[in-house]
């Protein structure tokens, strides 16, 4: 079973966007992928879609044409690495991976995002694979989210 941990924002203290980013999140357990959709919008992302398999985000990449891909390594129903290597056949697509295990991504200048993550590191790794488009939130007297998936 998953373990998730999470703070929300405070009240009045959300992240200001300096541009907002359309995100295909990909992610086979819902409850992460309901939290990792909520932490994103707290940012000021606009998610367009979670996709749970394989099939699912091709299917949605090619659908909703996300600016940026938050994708699962390891899904019940194909894999996360195999979907954006279909999704990139078509064109670019920014994309961070997200895994307990980076060694599993073995493509080069991916951007992996290990598991369990901080909010600030979700933040950091967006702004590597497209530069600065966010601030992150300011927490007053809370813990930075962490998404765990055992």
């Amino acid at each position: 079973m998953p373990h998730v941990l999470r703070s929300r924002v405070a009240a009045g203290h959300s992240a200001i966007a300096m541009s907002m980013l359309s995100v295909l999140v990909v992610e086979d357990d819902a409850v992460i992928g309901l939290l990792l959709a909520e932490t994103l919008e707290d940012l000021g992302h606009e998610v367009c879609a979670i996709a749970a398999t394989e099939d699912d985000a091709v299917t949605k990449a090619a659908r909703f044409k996300p600016g940026l891909m938050i994708v699962d390594v390891n899904l019940q129903e194909g894999s996360g690495v195999t979907a954006m290597d279909r999704i990139l056949a078509a064109g670019p697509m920014p994309c961070v991976f997200m895994t307990a295990a980076p060694e599993k991504v073995d493509r080069p200048n991916a951007k992996v995002l290990r598991k369990p993550f901080a909010e600030h590191h979700l933040v950091m790794a967006i702004e590597q694979v497209l530069g600065p488009t966010i601030i992150p939130p300011v927490h007053h007297g809370t813990t930075p989210g962490i998404i765990h998936r055992d």
